[in-house]
């Protein structure tokens, strides 16, 4: 049966992809930097006798077609490669030897899998019909994000892909378990950048300035009637400021403060809307405060939507391949990520892998300087995705 000849591929490949993750936990690199790691990921392809080409500098694009009969279907198959500026507190032999760089959202995980799902592919050629194109795409944490950029350059052309997948590690996951969910599943997320203006002063003479602080402290707290009370609850948003600069002291009032905060949300239209009103309360309350109010809001990746029909038989595969007890429903996340880009354009699946193993202790969340990810994860990842992928292509 195609799922015992992939088992029992990806249970071989194990020790490889293992060492593969570990190489890439050991080396990360920064957004739109990841020389190295392409050089690597291409040195694997090459010994896999994969064909593939550069693309948006450090992405990788290689196509493998299955020699069992002639096929017009396409799958499209991503992962993402490069890492956080986190410095990174595990003490494990490969811990990051790039200070200050980590692969602390999974990357390392996701590109060892699609590198072993390559293996299993290219073993399984004669057996297969239809093309399978892998993508390894740069820059995936940092607007406007890596997959724009590929899709730009060309990714989903020649050949056009009917389907996307990719996968994301979820360490509050078990590992062996996968995820999925239907429809809107994760949130756009745009970069607010707002400065506001007074007349600095003495903080005991305040009547004969202009308190930037006050007014910056009176938008912040308005602004959250932005999502309390003008969005939709049926429609989830978060607006959030984690950074407010006021360079005065105990006892001056300054010129200006700076406030950095982010807008998502699950719905276009209500996007672009809430942007409006958010400059429109802003500049109002500064002006009604006697100050004035510059504000930028940059538009990040949209809204990532599971196309229904890929979805649904994805997760069916799923069960087939994992058992259904190791199936789980998402709820949606209000995180974002920039397959969203993908799944604007193409019918697209975007689940979840468990990496969890709390007797080893590996509890942390994604983005922090402790998480790390159960490697026997790899072999569930780079299975699960090998099968996913024939079936989609109707094998």
């Amino acid at each position: 049966m195609l799922k015992e000849r992939i088992r029992q591929l990806a249970s071989g490949l194990l020790e490889e992809a293992t060492a593969n993750r570990r190489h890439l936990h050991t080396h990360p690199e920064l957004s739109y930097r990841e020389y190295q790691t392409a050089l690597f990921i291409e040195e694997k392809l090459r010994a896999l006798d994969i064909p593939f080409e550069r693309m948006a500098d450090t992405g990788i694009v290689a196509l493998l077609q299955g020699g069992a009969a002639p096929s017009d279907k396409i799958v499209a198959l991503r992962a993402d490669i490069d890492a956080l500026p986190i410095f990174e507190l595990n003490q494990v032999p490969y811990r990051s030897q790039n200070e200050g760089v980590m692969h602390a959202c999974g990357h390392d995980v996701h590109t060892a899998s699609l590198l072993g799902v390559a293996g299993i592919l290219s073993q399984m050629k004669p057996e297969f019909s239809g093309t399978v194109k892998f993508i390894f795409q740069p820059a995936e944490e940092v607007i406007p994000g890596g997959a724009s950029l590929m899709i730009k350059a060309g990714v989903l052309e020649n050949p056009r892909p009917q389907h996307i997948l990719g996968q994301h590690v979820m360490p509050e996951l078990a590992a062996g378990k996968v995820g999925f969910r239907s429809g809107r599943y994760m949130a756009s997320n745009d970069e607010i950048s707002i400065t506001v203006k007074g007349k600095g002063g003495h903080g005991a003479m305040p009547h004969l300035g202009i308190d930037p602080v006050v007014i910056a402290c009176h938008i912040v707290i308005a602004l959250q009637q932005i999502v309390s009370r003008r969005a939709n609850p049926l429609l989830p948003s978060v607006l959030s400021f984690g950074k407010m600069i006021a360079n005065g002291a105990s006892n001056v009032i300054p010129d200006e403060v700076k406030l950095e905060g982010t807008f998502r949300s699950l719905d276009e239209t209500w996007r672009s809307a809430a942007h409006e009103k958010i400059k429109k309360m802003a500049i109002s309350i500064a002006e009604s405060m006697e100050g004035s109010c510059d504000i930028k809001i940059e538009r990040g990746y949209p809204v990532l939507i599971n196309e229904d029909k890929i979805t649904a038989a994805s997760r069916a595969h799923a069960e087939d391949y994992l058992g259904a007890e190791q199936v789980e429903e998402l709820d949606i996340w209000m995180a974002a990520e920039d397959f969203a880009s993908y799944s604007q354009v193409a019918d697209a699946c975007f689940y979840r892998l468990g990496v969890r193993n709390e007797s080893k202790g590996m509890v942390s969340g994604l983005h922090t300087a402790t998480f790390d990810a159960e490697e026997q994860a790899l072999e569930t990842g780079a299975g699960l995705m090998s099968y996913l992928a024939l079936k989609t292509l109707g094998n």
